[in-house]
């Protein structure tokens, strides 16, 4: 039976996967940021939009497709195994962190801006 990471792993690891996105954010508007996760073209990024988005890492780095990043998956090869699951639920954490007028929504400003502690 697999022990679940732990809280600080699975932040760093989030950190991590975060980054590239906000990198690539970098190089374009917040509006033209926004419109990479917002899929129904409302111009507003819900929950499972935002999840499915940066989930996206998740399934390119779970090479075996079993929906847990072992070891050997993870970013330096090393670290606890992840699940979809917990990956998805940090997620979901970031996402009411980012949403800071509790709407239920992302717009551009929101989405590009640090999280809040």
């Amino acid at each position: 039976m697999r022990r679940p990471a732990s809280p600080a792993f699975r932040s760093v690891m989030l950190a991590g996967l975060l980054l590239l996105p906000m990198a690539l954010r970098a190089q374009s508007t917040p509006e033209e940021y926004l419109r990479t996760f917002d899929t129904d073209g409302d111009g507003r990024v819900s929950e499972a939009e935002y999840v499915a988005h940066l989930s996206e890492g998740f399934y390119r780095l779970d090479r075996n497709g079993d929906g847990v990043l072992e070891a050997d998956e993870l970013p330096g090869g090393h670290g606890k195994p992840v699940t979809l699951k917990q990956f998805q639920d940090n997620l979901r954490r970031q996402f009411h962190k980012l949403d800071r007028n509790h709407d239920g929504y992302l717009d551009a400003r929101e989405l590009t801006q640090p999280p809040q502690g």
